[in-house]
């Protein structure tokens, strides 16, 4: 009788184990091919692009300011691999560069973008640019790329709780960038 006992109790802690860790809070889903992944923050999450999963942990360890990143980013269909690869982290900005390899130092060869977050202060230059309507009622501002010897990045920056965030594409286009932006501030 007392071994039929410990075998329920022992099944009722195992059933309650597996519905535990299954209705966990802060699980990280990752799905491949340009879909999102729900990673957590905190209480908050984070809905980003899986390229993102290798360098969060370390971006989260660092910053104390909100971190946006992007669900969507151009030529990121599988094609050719993209890397996400931390330049900065500090309790008040990050600046992540996206690029085709993953040592890449920002060469033209290789690099595809740039995100960038910083803290907002009286020191912080005025936006300049052409603006333009993102989620949530934001006024971003676009400017355009120029080349000569290389193409320089267009950029997309707007503030969004006393933090300024950039989006950058090499060679990028205003609806690719208004895209990337949006979907970071609509997780």
């Amino acid at each position: 009788m007392m071994i039929l006992s410990l075998r329920k109790i022992a099944a009722v802690c195992a059933l309650f184990s597996l519905v535990s860790v299954s209705g966990f809070q802060k699980s990280a889903v990752a799905t491949l091919n340009n879909q999102s992944q729900l990673i957590a923050q905190g209480q908050a999450r984070i809905q980003s692009h899986q390229v993102f999963k290798s360098i969060l942990p370390k971006l989260k360890q660092k910053t104390q300011i909100k971190i946006l990143l992007p669900k969507f980013i151009p030529e990121s269909n599988g094609e050719n691999p993209i890397y996400a690869i931390i330049e900065t982290a500090s309790p008040k900005k990050y600046d992540i560069l996206i690029g085709f390899s993953p040592d890449c130092n920002g060469g033209t060869a290789c690099r595809l973008g740039v995100l960038s977050a910083e803290a907002v202060t009286r020191k912080t230059p005025r936006l300049t640019g052409k603006p333009v309507s993102l989620a949530k009622g934001i006024t971003g501002y676009f400017v355009d790329f120029s080349c000569g010897a290389n193409c320089s990045d267009a950029t997309l920056t707007w503030r969004q709780q006393g933090v300024q965030y950039t989006v950058g594409l090499k060679a990028g286009d205003r609806t690719s960038l208004m895209k990337m932006a949006n979907s970071a501030i609509n997780p």
